[in-house]
């Protein structure tokens, strides 16, 4: 039975655990293994791991990385970053992720999504669109760490990617990460409206309600963050957590009561 999904999202660049604020001053916060093992202990629902600097660098994933992530993590593991080719994701996938997430070779080639669907079945194929407001509040994707433009609007590539075999559309707010100020439901709406695949909405979680309240407007949904499950009190003091899970259940319960 398909549920909301709670999903702490650890950013890496050159091998350690970092925090971005609107993709931007990436802020080291610790060992990403390290994050895995207590994560593990706090029974999380999922883990996303996500490698900003290996598309912009142009290289390939770290595969001796991927690979201690996935023999540690005791749930469903997403993987992405400088993922380019149907070999990689096999690898990807052959080293025991759950999940592969394109982004920039998504929008370079989207027909990467249909013969990654093909070769491993389009529930490990996620596409992650990172999303930027203009002054007129007309949503575009970007790629590369949010430096490049697309020209593209969430809605209409999201639609056309689960078209070619996404099984899944992670949305991403440029504008939100880091913020800790709330999600964008307006941009999560208009991407819910233009797919039926699962969506997963990332940037912006400050708090168990906002959590909430996502769940409360679009129900299964994927809930993803960053600085929520990394920092604790004002100071943004560096502490791994998640919600225990009687009061994780109790919240998503009460959230789907309310809708």
């Amino acid at each position: 039975m398909l549920r909301p999904r709670i999903i702490p999202c650890l950013l890496v660049q050159g091998g350690g655990l970092v925090k971005t604020v609107k993709f931007a001053s990436p802020k080291y916060v610790g060992d990403p293994i390290n994050a895995v093992r207590i994560f593990n202990e706090k029974e999380v629902d999922e883990l996303m791991v996500l490698d900003i600097d290996a598309t912009a660098q142009g290289r390939e994933p770290d595969y001796r990385l991927i690979a201690d992530l996935a023999a540690e993590c005791r749930m469903p593991l997403s993987y992405g970053g400088g993922v380019t080719s149907v070999e990689q994701i096999q690898r990807i996938v052959g080293l025991g992720v759950e999940k592969v997430a394109l982004s920039a070779s998504a929008v370079a080639n989207p027909g990467l999504i249909e013969q990654a669907a093909a070769r491993v079945g389009r529930q490990s194929i996620v596409a992650v669109l990172d999303v930027r407001a203009s002054a007129d509040g007309r949503y575009e994707v970007f790629t590369h760490n949010g430096s490049r433009r697309t020209g593209q609007a969430p809605a209409e590539l999201a639609r056309r990617l689960e078209a070619l075999g996404a099984g899944e559309i992670v949305v991403n707010s440029i504008d939100r990460d880091g913020t800790m100020s709330g999600y964008d439901l307006k941009l999560a709406r208009q991407v819910r409206e233009a797919i039926s695949v699962p969506m997963t909405v990332l940037g912006g979680a400050g708090n168990l309600d906002d959590i909430a309240a996502l769940i409360r407007e679009f129900g299964i949904v994927g809930a993803a963050a960053g600085s929520l499950f990394v920092f604790k009190g004002v100071y943004r003091a560096v502490l791994i957590n998640y919600p225990p899970r009687s009061t994780k259940d109790e919240r998503v319960a009460e959230a789907l009561r309310r809708r």
